[in-house]
């Protein structure tokens, strides 16, 4: 048998191939282990897109695991794994991200929704390093929205140490959220595990309490900025129509959880629901309005930069997000 000599291109070609192997299992000299236990700090978590003269920017606060036991009421938990599978998650539970909006509109920098704060767990807090990234300073804040008074919502007004970042910022809350969660009566009925949700927003709040403005949902609360009832998740849960020109933007909050278990499944109840029917109800009518009338929605808890349209699927909905666009 003729013995063949690989030619020097040969060779060549054979160490460029082990070269790539070795640049995607790991670094010269690093094993694949050794790249695998590496930290890793990913790229700011930060996203901006155009509504008509309107700049939205999606801010990143991290996010916190969601075990699956126990977290949709009405649905039997193989069906509840089913569905996370089919969207190639894992089916034990899954990451809850979290995601506000910061509009530059009429001339204003308006934040809707907070974040945690450092109220959070150790995956949470990403938000003021991301804003910041994003090429904002607290100080420039002009008004804070808020959308309803849970905890990942309201707690980057006010830090662990009591101090307020937003120091010139007005704030705006929904006045039936207020009523709520402000009221000693509801409190003393509520069960204790929801004690923690009340003593928080006074925690947040009853320093402010003075300065604080109420709306009433169905007002503009900014340029651009309608606020709209969509309770159920909470007793004042609000959601945001965005609008300028031709453009149009819905933020929908909290009517869903992540969308792969809500929005395929607006039916399923989330423990998080604080009135089930009526959750369920807000559900329907928002993402079938989104659908029917095509408009961009951003979500508050969908994988980030947690914006897209709604399209009818089946019985439920499906979420399909947005192209990613390098610049606006």
């Amino acid at each position: 048998m003729p013995i063949i000599v690989p030619s020097r291109r040969t060779i060549m070609a054979g160490a460029g191939a082990l070269a790539t192997a070795a640049a995607f299992n790991g670094s010269a000299g690093i094993d694949a282990a050794q790249a695998q236990a590496t930290p890793v700090t990913q790229a700011p978590g930060f996203y901006r897109y155009k509504v008509g003269d309107i700049t939205v920017t999606a801010v990143n606060d991290g996010f916190a695991m969601r075990p699956i036991e126990g977290f949709v009421r009405n649905a039997d938990i193989a069906d509840v794994r089913k569905a996370l599978e089919s969207a190639f998650l894992p089916t034990t539970g899954f990451q809850n991200s979290y995601t506000t909006l910061v509009l530059q509109t009429g001339g204003k920098l308006v934040m809707l929704d907070t974040g945690l704060g450092d109220n959070g767990p150790p995956t949470t807090g990403t938000w003021m390093r991301n804003f910041r990234a994003a090429g904002f300073d607290p100080a420039q804040v002009d008004q804070i929205v808020i959308s309803h008074f849970h905890g990942d919502h309201i707690g980057g007004i006010r830090l662990k140490d009591g101090s307020m970042p937003f120091t010139k910022a007005e704030i705006s809350v929904p006045a039936p959220e207020w009523d709520f969660w402000m009221s000693d009566d509801r409190m003393s009925a509520a069960p204790e595990a929801a004690k923690a949700g009340f003593a928080n927003a006074r925690r947040v709040f009853s320093p402010i309490a003075q300065q604080v403005k109420r709306y009433t949902p169905g007002a503009e609360v900014a340029p651009g900025v309608t606020s709209i009832a969509a309770h159920g998740h909470s007793p004042g849960h609000t959601i945001f129509g965005i609008a300028s020109g031709v453009g149009k933007l819905l933020f929908v909050v909290d009517i869903t959880s992540h969308p792969a278990l809500f929005v395929r499944n607006p039916d399923w109840s989330a423990v998080l629901d604080q009135d089930p029917d009526a959750a369920r109800a807000t559900r329907r009518r928002v993402l079938d309005m989104a659908a029917v009338e095509k408009t961009q929605v951003a979500f508050y808890h969908a994988p980030f930069p947690a914006t897209g349209h709604i399209a009818k699927a089946g019985s439920g909905y499906e979420l399909v997000p947005v192209q990613w666009s390098p610049a606006i």
